[in-house]
């Protein structure tokens, strides 16, 4: 069974999120969703805003959503650095909300940094997908 599992650390500036053995994770990068079983090929990659989907060693599921940083993948360890990753219950759907109608008011606005807006957007849409449907 050992060699069916991988070892998972994900840090986020203020604790260690997660750790443990699992089977299978899952999360969005730059390129695209990332599917992860172990004996995975070495690679980093930069984490973009979506939901973090863990398979526990006995099966369940548990999802976050997960922000922004980066991952490195060595075969049988992933160790994230994330700079925002939270647990359903930990998410605060107002003001998530709030965060979405001022990214999309800065959208609207030329002026504005259209990329950090379209960022900001897409991080409180994850943030109110997964704490609604925790709630």
């Amino acid at each position: 069974m050992a060699d069916k599992l991988m070892d998972v650390k994900i840090m986020a500036p203020d604790r260690v999120f997660y750790e443990g053995q699992v089977s299978f994770i899952e999360f969005n990068t730059t390129e695209g969703i990332l599917g992860i079983y172990p004996k995975h090929i070495p690679m980093t990659v930069v984490i973009s805003p979506g939901v973090l989907k863990i398979v526990e060693e006995n099966g369940d599921t548990k999802e976050a959503a997960l922000l922004s940083g980066f991952a490195e993948v060595l075969g049988d360890s992933i160790t994230m650095l994330a700079e925002s990753v939270e647990w359903p219950d930990e998410i605060d759907i107002k003001r998530a909300e709030e965060a979405r109608i001022r990214a999309e008011r800065r959208l609207k606005d030329d002026s504005q940094d259209l990329n950090r807006a379209e960022l900001a957007l897409k991080r409180s849409v994850v943030r109110m997908q997964l704490g609604n449907k925790w709630k």
